[in-house]
């Protein structure tokens, strides 16, 4: 008699993974990603601002083994369902191994619960839905924008700063918007102006003092 097959659930955290398999029981196999598989290469920009910004995707150094056992698991399994964090950087990871697993985009397999409990898990399992391509976005344009800008100014940094700093897609804007500010403050020229307040009334003037009669002398 050929053995039920598993249903598997990835997550990011062993330490989680542990824990959501003590709650779901035998039916079910709890695998870790631990965190990102896919990023883009360090030795490359990585994007394409030509070709729509398009993003080249290559597995984290050191990942290979845990991708391995992932397909492995999901291979056997009867259902996969993608339980990384709730925040676009999960949503991320999620994207990544749907097409590691070659999951279609469109199928409801991905879950999320913001807290681990029995309860919690249980109804997550109950309700997947899509991935949502919103956060998927937003997570490649934060990432595009650390190449962008980290690895054209970094190396002004080590040139003109210290040897070994990075820029930041935050922190290399707001400086520009410091330094922008600053020289406004410096060519601004004062000019002296006056504010001038007044109290008027439109209504007939009231006269006051007491009334005289003229001496008939």
């Amino acid at each position: 008699m050929a053995a039920t097959k598993q249903k598997l659930i990835i997550v990011e955290s062993p330490a989680k993974a542990k824990t959501i398999g003590r709650y779901l029981g035998k039916g079910y196999k709890v695998e870790a990603s631990q965190g990102h598989v896919c990023d883009l290469p360090k030795s490359q920009l990585g994007v394409d601002p030509e070709k729509d910004f398009e993003m080249k995707y290559i597995t984290i150094r050191g990942r290979g083994d845990i991708l391995s056992r992932i397909r492995k698991e999901a291979k056997n399994a009867s259902q996969v369902y993608f339980a990384t964090d709730p925040d676009r950087e999960g949503e991320a990871i999620s994207w990544h191994l749907f097409h590691v697993l070659g999951v279609d985009e469109k199928a409801p397999c991905r879950i999320e619960f913001n807290e681990v409990t029995k309860k919690a898990v249980q109804n997550a399992i109950k309700n997947p839905r899509r991935l949502d391509m919103g956060r998927i976005d937003a997570q490649q344009a934060r990432r595009a924008l650390d190449r962008l800008v980290g690895y054209k100014i970094s190396p002004l940094l080590w040139a003109k700063v210290k040897k070994g700093l990075s820029a930041g897609r935050v922190q290399s804007v707001a400086t520009r918007m410091v330094v922008d500010r600053e020289n406004e403050i410096n060519a601004f020229i004062p000019e002296e102006y006056w504010d001038i307040t007044a109290e008027c009334c439109t209504g007939p003037v009231l006269q006051t003092g007491r009334k005289r009669n003229r001496s008939a002398n």
